[in-house]
């Protein structure tokens, strides 16, 4: 018997392409428990904004929530301000700033100006237009924040991976 005149095909042996981050973010979200996103997500943000929120930038935020949509991956955080710490909340935000992952990486790594993400409608703003502004502000100020520290490394090792899709 020829290998050729086996019972098969060589399509039930086909090899699936590497599982890319926006894939595994898509599969894992969903499933992950928001307990474990609140222990994920705020102590990076609060370690990466200490001091502006020590010192108060973060303020106009207090008793308000504000959503961050990755539209492509399909994920949304809220966030709120409680006590000068930024705290991840279930309630929609009254703002939402809503694009896509390259996007929210270009504005996260400063790779590219965050008026011209939103000039462009790379990144839109939705809801209470004014908080949502105040958050863009308050993050284009932060010229280093996002880019140091656990949370910089992170977000520059996604920004290699997303590079290779």
């Amino acid at each position: 018997m020829s290998l050729l005149s086996l019972p098969f095909s060589m399509h039930s042996f086909s090899i699936s392409p590497p599982m890319t981050p926006g894939h595994l973010i898509r599969l894992l979200d969903p499933r992950l428990p928001f307990t474990i996103k609140q222990r994920i997500v705020e102590p990076l943000l609060n370690r990466t904004f200490a001091m502006p929120l020590a010192e108060g930038e973060f303020d106009a935020l207090e008793g308000r929530r504000i959503s961050l949509t990755i539209a492509d991956l399909g994920v949304t955080l809220s966030l709120t301000l409680e006590s000068q710490r930024l705290i991840l909340c279930r309630e929609k935000g009254e703002a939402t700033i809503r694009g896509g992952w390259r996007e929210f990486l270009c504005l996260a790594t400063r790779r590219e100006d965050p008026d011209s993400l939103f000039f462009q409608r790379r990144l839109i703003i939705e809801g209470d237009t004014e908080l949502g502004l105040t958050l863009k502000n308050l993050l284009d100020g932060c010229e280093e924040g996002l880019a140091q520290g656990h949370l910089g490394e992170l977000l520059l090792g996604l920004e290699r991976l997303v590079r290779k899709e």
